[in-house]
């Protein structure tokens, strides 16, 4: 489900990788019944990767992809930092509802390559 990219081939295998998280997140919260907002909303204050849309709240996730469980793996990698940048940039993304719509955070969290035994973690409501 790969979304076609015409930079692609000026990413870096990290950003590719990446991009690769975020499309199975993509594709496993879509098969949850998640619908897609908007994909890597950008501001000053920082990054969202995926704003979903769970019923009729929003779902600000952030998708993080580590190759192994060392140093704690992909959930323990979201800081205190991370969150604090996630609140600032959802509060901004939020600026164009007339009325704030219920939020919540979300996390999912990839430790290793998913096609040779990784597992990927959707972890709800984390802030």
């Amino acid at each position: 489900m790969a979304l076609f990219n015409p930079f692609a081939d000026r990413q870096t295998a990290r950003q590719r990788s990446g991009q690769a998280g975020e499309d199975e997140a993509l594709a496993h919260l879509t098969l949850h019944g998640l619908k897609l907002v908007e994909r890597n909303f950008r501001c000053k204050g920082g990054e969202i990767d995926l704003v979903m849309e769970d019923g009729g709240a929003l779902v600000f996730v952030e998708v993080r992809k580590r190759s192994s469980m060392a140093f704690g793996g992909a959930a323990a990698s979201v800081t205190p930092a991370k969150q604090a940048r996630m609140i600032r940039t959802a509060q901004f993304f939020l600026l164009r509802y007339p009325a704030a719509p219920p939020c919540r955070f979300d996390v999912v969290a990839i430790d290793g390559d998913l096609k040779n035994g990784g597992q990927l973690s959707w972890l709800k409501n984390v802030i």
